[in-house]
């Protein structure tokens, strides 16, 4: 059974358009999805979960010439992003991340890389180790995985959003480390950025880009 997060779905249905609005300069994503692009084979598939608008990411890998499926549990975030993303190159599709399964019915198959861009953190923490684990068994042998989280001590936390209430989780950055590791990933590299949302009076968030590879 999988878990309820419909109330998660509907604040990103509400809060929609106004996100990339919000959040204008995505120096550490645009980066990591730069370089996630470049480092795949010409014509990759690769999985953007939690793709919300398209933008940066999907929109990134499609004009490589990757294809690419975009996951998020937001119609109306998906709504946006078959606008945002040429459609020769890119299909979305509304599923919650427990639900990924390479084959059997609805099976999604395998990449040869995932970005994962802030799309962990909406998990409670007992999931995350096993999202990592699926995401592993998802990507094809030495394939890659572009992974984004705020670096906070945090599990299951409601923090207002947009003028959403929104639950979210994280780490300290070792212990990051090591929850990725004990999926099956060695951490190639890593980026940490200092970032502000526009127009808010919030400190700014410590995000860590994680450049991994399937052990």
């Amino acid at each position: 059974m999988l878990p309820d997060r419909t109330g998660q779905a509907e604040a990103f249905d509400a809060i929609g358009q106004h996100y990339d609005d919000a959040f204008p300069h995505k120096d550490g994503q645009l980066a990591a999805g730069r370089r996630l692009a470049d480092a795949l084979p010409p014509g990759s598939r690769v999985l953007d979960m939690g793709c919300g608008t398209g933008l940066p990411t999907a929109r990134q890998l499609a004009d490589a010439g990757h294809f690419v499926l975009g996951v998020d549990l937001s119609a109306g975030m998906l709504d946006l992003a078959r606008k945002n993303v040429p459609a020769q190159n890119a299909e979305f599709r509304q599923l919650d991340l427990a639900a990924l399964r390479a084959e059997g019915p609805g099976g999604v198959g395998q990449f040869d890389g995932i970005a994962a861009f802030f799309a962990l953190l909406m998990l409670p923490r007992n999931e995350i180790p096993y999202a990592l684990r699926l995401l592993h068994g998802l990507l094809r042998p030495g394939g890659l995985l572009a992974l984004a989280m705020v670096e906070a001590d945090l599990d299951d936390a409601g923090i207002p959003f947009l003028g959403h209430t929104i639950r979210v989780s994280g780490y300290l950055r070792e212990e990051l480390r090591q929850v990725v590791r004990d999926a099956g990933f060695d951490i190639v590299d890593e980026d940490t950025y200092s970032y502000a949302p526009a127009s808010t009076d919030v400190p700014p968030e410590h995000q860590l880009f994680l450049h991994c590879r399937r052990g």
